[in-house]
């Protein structure tokens, strides 16, 4: 439990401290502070049997997916699926039978699907696009390095090995939602979210193999329908935030529709629908209960983050030099959560951000019409807002084949 231990928590203060102490654990260790109270009427569902969702993972895939590796059969079909890429493509010829029945049945979009709402999604997405390639990479990428259970299963599972390509993995379901045939049968949506299902029915079967996962998780089991709905209130939750936070001007229904084309990916994903929040202000309800008390550094999560501040190099080394973007990180996700990740301040872009990022985002939405005085910083803000677009855009190695583990993390082998 990050080196605290009840022990530790009766030394640090007596009954008060303990309190204080046992409070941290719960909250960063089994992954909420408080039980869960958000109500299924919240949902798109409308109802539901308000179970804690810690307590439900995903049976359907799980079982199927655990018998298939254990039978030795994953690799024969991860080389059939290499070849289904679009939604309305036909399953391949020879995956075991229990597999294409599950996954015709997982393929179906929700009966309350509204195809309008994902129409106005595309529109929205084309206008917002680089903000939000910028936002799914720094604010939601390195969100996931402060959700200690997200980090401690991406470290010690096959993704902490070869990071890069886990994110480029990452940033296909960002990439794919935002596309124009999204969830249309030439589109590849709905094929991402259903080989991630696979993928994370796959790691609930590994990782508690792996004796490194078990000795630092406080939890059996990996990836709790709870722990997916933190997971997604770090892409579409924390996006609609900092637009709001911008001033970025964005009519309602867009606003509503962006929310849709998550709400459906969320089921997609194998999420219950009555744990998917059918509006807003429900899911800043449930993410102010299961996202927000529990962000904290883990050391897996800071080695994690120290390796995603290095990719910038790749693109540019003085726009998205490593402090470029630890400054743009402590901006997005506050001094107490960049303190924790050990990132250094920076003299020079840290008060750059902070006093400058609102003005900037308002010239370019022409709510400011004339530029400030000091134009050169507004202009090093947008070569910075399109070369860190670009840098999560590279990562979509073209092809990226989302395949079903067989192993975990060989921790003798240095990360890639």
């Amino acid at each position: 439990m990050d080196g605290l231990d009840r022990r530790s928590a009766l030394k640090a203060g007596g009954v008060a401290g303990a309190a204080g102490a046992f409070a941290v654990m719960a909250a960063t260790a089994t992954g909420r502070a408080q039980p869960w109270t958000w109500s299924p009427q919240g949902s798109v569902a409308g109802s539901g049997s308000g179970a804690d969702p810690m307590t439900v993972w995903d049976p359907e895939a799980d079982e199927l997916v655990g018998r298939l590796i254990d039978r030795g059969e994953v690799p024969r079909i991860n080389d059939a699926l290499r070849t289904w890429t679009r939604n309305g493509q036909p399953l391949p010829a020879g995956l075991p039978p229990e597999l294409r029945d599950f996954m015709e049945y997982a393929r179906q979009l929700p009966p309350w699907t509204d195809p309008a709402k994902l129409d106005t999604a595309i529109q929205f997405n084309k206008k917002r696009g680089l903000y939000l390639g910028v936002l799914y990479g720094f604010a939601s990428g390195m969100m996931s390095t402060v959700i200690p259970k997200e980090a401690r299963a991406v470290y010690y599972s096959k993704g902490g090995h070869d990071l890069e390509d886990r994110i480029s993995k990452t940033a296909k379901l960002g990439y794919d939602i935002g596309s124009n045939n999204a969830y249309a049968p030439d589109g590849e949506m709905i094929v991402t979210c259903v080989k991630t299902r696979l993928v994370h029915a796959a790691v609930r079967h590994l990782l508690p193999q792996s004796p490194h996962w078990v000795h630092s998780a406080a939890e059996d089991i990996p990836i709790s329908q709870n722990d997916i709905m933190v997971t997604w209130h770090s892409l579409p939750t924390t996006v609609m935030k900092h637009l709001t936070s911008w001033k970025v001007p964005i009519p309602g229904h867009e606003s509503e529709a962006f929310l849709h084309s998550w709400q459906v990916a969320g089921h997609m994903l194998g999420v219950r629908d009555e744990y998917i929040p059918k509006s807003w202000p429900e899911a800043n309800s449930q993410a102010a209960q299961v996202l927000d008390p529990i962000l904290a550094p883990t050391p897996e999560g800071i080695k994690l983050a120290d390796r995603l501040l290095s990719l910038g190099a790749n693109i540019d080394l003085t726009i998205l030099s490593k402090p470029v973007l630890g400054a743009f990180t402590r901006f997005l996700l506050g001094d107490h959560i960049a303190d924790g990740l050990h990132i250094p301040r920076e003299p020079v872009w840290d008060p750059l951000l902070r006093f400058s990022w609102g003005p900037f985002i308002a010239v370019r939405e022409g709510i400011l019409t004339a530029v400030p005085p000091a134009a050169d910083p507004y202009w090093l803000l947008d070569e910075f807002l399109r070369k860190a677009a670009l840098m999560y855009l590279s990562e979509l190695r073209m092809p990226i084949s989302i395949e079903i583990p067989t192993m975990n993390r060989d921790m003798s082998v240095p990360p890639r």
